[in-house]
């Protein structure tokens, strides 16, 4: 039989739609800052093909088992945990999640530059502070000990003879914490400031067609509270649940942003034109003619999912902020100058940006069940949203959301919105949370089931039992099911998901294992079992001969 090569024509009518710009997606699946349609490539063959139909995922069952857990064909090992040394001045961070990885050279995509979040601490943990005990006195070496464990990493990586490994002291490896000052890229100053100290509250987040991270500030009322408004105008402080502001007076509208950090020399500002809420992450998209398309989630009960357009080719900062009405398909512009609305009760464009929750509201935004990760289909264009879930609603499983933007233009202000896949027994996966494509366009899943509740009787979760990592094929036999091929240890979340340029590795984070510790002699989970007796937060790299072959057909830019 002949071992024809499939055309052009004939991958975009077997595989879908093709999207018309640059997602800029995890693992350079397309080569960033080129505007060309992506597409699929034109060497493989009808036996490859059919190799990947024939590929059989061996699902694992649930598990409540206090360690990480593989399916066949999967292999993991240990990258970095908490409190290793990055250099002889800094140590990893604590609760790690979103990972990015840039290798300096793409011809040699076993070397380059990892980033890492942190998103909060665990006080017992990180400064023997028993969190909510009234009879323990906090004191500020403590605090500062909590302050240095939140933000990021950047450490260079290395992969040696089939392992990944932390390259120790070297001249890129550097932490940015809640003490770093950081410039706000905006004409107006927040609360007096035009710098402000520190990142935290540190989720997901993205990468830039110029190659430089991005990391989005989450839950920032945690550390500082927030400034909350009565009817009448007057505000007053609410506190916050880790009482920072009791020893640093730092304003809460310098937090709940998106930071931009350059790997090369750590040059780090926080863009306020992406707007002020619990940014989940931010999913860019590069159009044509190089101006960026924004997309980020407000991960909270009832809020909103908000898309940014830029004006000028690669710029954060002139465009227009938009939040989205999903039952009408439009692209709301969070424009005070335009909006009679919005000038009625802001004072300015910068009001409405740091408090983008209200105006959105203001303007009838849908409410939505906490919008998480976003990512952009390679092949379709289609946008997914992970909704974890809203309790208070009923919605104790989440689903996730697609947005078509009207003729798969994602600058379109017009869109449809369906439920793209729903959490819950029938398909076996609960409160979605992290999203990735490999290169073959499956799409990875991690979920964030709460410790809280997670393997608790009288809640709905039971039978899901930790938290999860699935994948959903995109072809062959098991295309569009939801199989689990990795479990999480003890109280533990997996979060970060993003594969190596080659597709052979997958970053994954294993954030706060043990997390409903109370007592440090026995703690909750023990995961990754190392000398310290203690649960760490920790990256971990996964290869083998399944990611291989689920990443053996290759999305490319057209020459």
């Amino acid at each position: 039989m002949e071992n024809k090569k499939y055309n052009r024509k004939e991958f975009i009518s077997f595989l879908g739609k093709v999207s018309l710009g640059v997602a800029i997606a995890p693992s350079f699946l397309m080569n960033c800052g080129n505007s060309n349609s992506s597409i699929i490539s034109e060497g493989l063959s009808i036996d490859e093909i059919n190799k990947l139909k024939k590929l059989v995922l061996e699902g694992l069952v649930a598990s409540d088992k206090d360690d990480l857990l593989l399916t066949k064909g999967l292999y993991y090992h240990t990258l970095i945990k908490w409190n290793d040394k990055i250099s002889d001045q800094d140590t990893f961070g604590f609760n790690c999640d979103f990972t990015c990885f840039i290798p300096f050279d793409e011809k040699h995509p076993e070397d380059g530059l990892l980033w890492v979040n942190h998103e909060y601490v665990h006080p017992l943990f990180v400064s023997n502070y028993a969190f909510g005990n009234p009879n323990e006195e906090r004191t500020i070496e403590q605090v500062d000990k909590e302050m240095y464990n939140v933000g990021g990493s950047i450490v260079r990586i290395r992969q040696e003879n089939g392992k990944w490994k932390v390259v120790h002291n070297d001249p890129h490896n550097r932490r940015v914490t809640a003490k770093t000052p950081i410039s706000l890229n905006w004409d107006t100053p927040i609360e007096g400031k035009t710098t402000v100290i520190g990142t935290h509250s540190n989720c997901s987040g993205g990468i830039t067609p110029w190659k430089t991270f991005l990391t989005c500030e989450e839950n920032y009322d945690q550390f500082y509270g927030e400034t909350e408004r009565l009817n009448d105008g007057s505000t007053y402080h609410r506190a916050s649940a880790f009482g920072w502001e009791n020893f640093y007076k730092y304003p809460p509208e310098h937090y709940g942003w998106v930071v931009e950090i350059d790997p090369k020399d750590g040059t780090i500002q926080k863009h306020i034109a992406l707007g002020r809420f619990a940014h989940e992450c931010c999913t860019l998209f590069q159009l044509k003619d190089k101006r960026v398309v924004a997309y980020s989630g407000d991960d909270s009960n009832d809020q909103h999912l908000y898309k940014f357009i830029s004006s000028k080719p690669n710029s954060l900062k002139e465009g227009t902020l938009y939040v989205a009405d999903t039952n009408n398909g439009k692209w709301i512009p969070l424009d005070w100058a335009n909006q009679p609305l919005l000038k009625n009760a802001f004072e300015s464009q910068t009001e409405v940006l740091i408090r983008a929750r209200e105006a959105s509201k203001l303007l009838g935004a849908t409410e939505l069940n906490r919008p998480e990760d976003i990512e952009i289909d390679p092949i379709t264009g289609s946008v997914l949203i992970s909704l974890t879930n809203n309790k208070p609603k009923g919605d104790f499983h989440g689903s996730i959301l697609k947005i078509e933007e009207e003729n798969n233009k994602h600058d379109s202000l017009n869109f449809s919105a369906s439920v793209y896949m729903a959490g819950g027994e029938e398909n076996g996966f609960s409160c979605p949370d992290n999203l990735a494509f490999d290169l073959s366009g499956n799409l990875w899943m991690t979920t964030d089931i709460s410790g809280g509740a997670m393997n608790k009787e009288g809640w709905p979760y039971m039978e899901f039992k930790n938290n999860s990592l699935f994948v959903i094929p995109r072809i062959g036999k098991d295309a569009g099911k939801i199989i689990r091929v990795a479990n999480a240890p003890r109280d533990a979340e997996f979060t970060g998901p993003w594969f190596s340029p080659d597709g052979k590795t997958l970053f994954l984070s294993v954030q706060h294992p043990g997390e409903q510790t109370i007592d440090l002699k026995n703690p909750t989970s023990l995961w990754p079992f190392d000398k310290d007796n203690i649960p760490k937060p920790s990256v971990v790299a996964i290869t083998g001969d399944l990611i291989e072959k689920m990443n053996n057909l290759h999305i490319i830019e057209k020459p």
